[in-house]
């Protein structure tokens, strides 16, 4: 994608827009771990739901469940940096930077409750104990999340590198 300078009539290639990052807010460190929370979510849902219909222990229940949650967490990025026109490679290395840390530590806390909510490891689907506790526990990696993502954006990182492709 190439970019017409007006003022020379010469085309450049085109380069992540820079925006600073002092004085980041709250609402735009809830955006960004709300976005990184719905590929969690996704992922979450979809292992347990998968893990526990298929007679999976917790082990590999879990294990299935934080995969799932890293590659829809990572595919919601890549989704919107590869609509901006940026080319794979490079949308791989943005969507690595801006959500690692951000699922990782939704995926602590989120499997940590479930872990060490009595029973909650071993609820099934027709259960309210399974989608309260999952309900909970994504609830508590939200709040948990949001400081380190609005830490991360004033720094330039985490979900302020995906901004820089938008336009």
């Amino acid at each position: 994608m190439r970019h017409d300078d007006t003022r020379t009539g010469s085309a450049t290639p085109a380069r992540p827009h820079t925006h600073t990052t002092g004085g980041v807010t709250w609402p735009t460190a809830a955006r960004a771990t709300l976005h990184c929370l719905t590929g969690c979510a996704l992922g979450e849902v979809l292992g347990m739901v998968a893990g526990t219909a298929l007679g999976w222990g917790n082990v590999p229940t879990m294990i299935l469940a934080i995969a799932l949650a890293f590659a829809l967490g990572y595919s919601l990025t890549l989704r919107g940096v590869l609509g901006a026109g940026v080319d794979l490679r490079t949308a791989l290395r943005v969507a690595l930077a801006a959500d690692t840390l951000s699922i990782a530590v939704m995926e602590l806390i989120d499997n940590g409750v479930i872990a060490l909510w009595p029973d909650a490891m071993d609820a099934h689907l027709d259960e309210t104990l399974f989608w309260g506790a999952l309900a909970v526990s994504l609830a508590l990696a939200f709040v948990v999340t949001t400081p380190v993502n609005r830490w991360m954006i004033g720094r330039g990182k985490g979900h302020a590198v995906v901004h820089r492709y938008h336009h």
